[in-house]
Order: C-alpha cells, then structure tokens, then sequence
C-alpha cells in the first residue's frame, strides 16, 4: 500500500501527500545544492524524522509510565559531508520542561533513545549524537 505520493513541481521542489492523512509537505533542495532553501530539503526531512521519532518512542515510554514529556523541545543540527554528498551527522539536543523528574524517570526515558525505528534504520557511519538537557 502506498504511504506517500510525490510530484515533482520544477526548480527542485517537490510535493508529498501522506495519503492516510491528506497531508502535504514541500521539499526544496538546499540553496547550497542549487535550490531555493524555502523550505525543507530531504536530508532536512531526515534529520527532523530522526528527532521527531526518538520524541515519540520516549513518548510512548512517558506515556505507559506517568511521565508528562509536554513541553519538551528538540534543537535538531545537521551536519553535512561531501565525497559523496551525504548526512555526516545529526545532534538532537532534547530540552525537557522543568518538572521534577526523577533519576529513574529520567534514566527511563533515555533509556529507549537509540531504540526507535529511524535510529536503528540509519546507516551506522551516520554520527546520531543525543543530548539530554534536563
């Protein structure tokens, strides 16, 4: 079944409708690549499902436990290397809210980081560097 439907727009841009939803989503390839940069570009896309699906399976953890998560904010850096063009890195800083956490809920929560299915998808010479601010 198909997930995603993709049209290519011209001047490197394309359109991606999650079918299930009605989603939409723009890509443009980076202006360091020849593009515009108005919007996301794939390897934004990449590292932004790299945070976005870590967040969700500690959600899911935070969830099944008692532990309020809301408020938590990702900074997401990707870092490029060339020969070949490609992800050299992601860091994902994860910025939890001021909640009194507890060692052990804090130990719980990042003790399913890696666990989730973009990390474990990923090539393994892409560097995933995790922060936890808490």
């Amino acid at each position: 079944m198909v997930t995603v439907k993709t049209k290519y727009l011209g001047d490197l841009r394309t359109e991606n409708t999650h079918l299930q939803s009605g989603s939409t989503i723009i890509t443009d390839a980076p202006t360091d690549n020849r593009g515009k940069g108005e919007a996301f570009s794939p390897t934004d896309l990449l590292a932004t499902a790299l945070g976005n699906c870590i967040m969700t399976i500690m959600g899911i953890k935070a969830m099944d436990n008692g532990i309020d998560l809301v408020g938590t904010e990702l900074d997401i850096t990707k870092i490029m290397a060339s020969d070949p063009r490609r992800v050299a890195e992601v860091i994902i800083a994860f910025n939890f809210p001021d909640k009194g956490y507890s060692e052990a809920d804090k130990q719980l929560i990042e003790s399913v980081a890696g666990t989730s299915p973009v990390p474990v998808s990923l090539h393994p010479d892409l560097k995933q560097t995790i922060q936890f601010n808490w």
